[in-house]
């Protein structure tokens, strides 16, 4: 089912998910911090690499600012950890196999792609202050460039 965006100023959805390396990740895992969640469709392909790379590079960074950055697909935890060591990722990435999180933060989408329908991941990263209000969205991401912008709204934030 296809939802909407969510809205800056509206509450953050919670959620509990597995992540790369294991275990879990919740939401409530980083109240008082600024949390970056960003969708992308799939991993190891060249737009989510450029993205998760620019996010890696600048971890320190976001670190420094006081926010950590989770990526969510549909992939599962074995291919997240193949993705991750690959590229040798530094961040989080949560998978969210049954579309659970993606639906309720309204990126589940209906895609074409030469001619054809299917449902996806629309990329779309939510910007999340320390008491879990959406302060920035960013739509239809182009990955290019996509982290440092993030970087920069987090720190209006501040």
């Amino acid at each position: 089912m296809a939802t909407d965006l969510l809205a800056e100023g509206a509450q953050a959805p919670g959620f509990t998910a597995p992540r790369d390396g294991g275990g879990s990740v919740s939401l409530s895992d980083h109240a008082g911090r600024i949390v970056i969640l960003y969708f992308y469709p799939r991993d190891d392909t060249p737009g989510c690499t450029t993205e998760a790379l620019d996010f890696t590079a600048l971890t320190a960074a976001f670190e420094a600012a006081g926010a950590t950055v989770l990526g969510v697909s549909k992939d599962p935890v074995p291919k997240h950890d193949r993705f991750r060591d690959k590229h040798d990722l530094g961040i989080a990435l949560v998978s969210d196999a049954e579309t659970d999180i993606a639906e309720r933060y309204g990126v589940w989408k209906e895609k074409r792609l030469y001619g054809k329908t299917f449902m996806g991941i629309e990329r779309t990263t939510y910007v999340i202050d320390g008491q879990g209000t959406i302060r920035r969205v960013f739509a239809r991401v182009k990955p290019a460039g996509h982290a440092a912008a993030v970087l920069e709204a987090v720190r209006e934030i501040g």
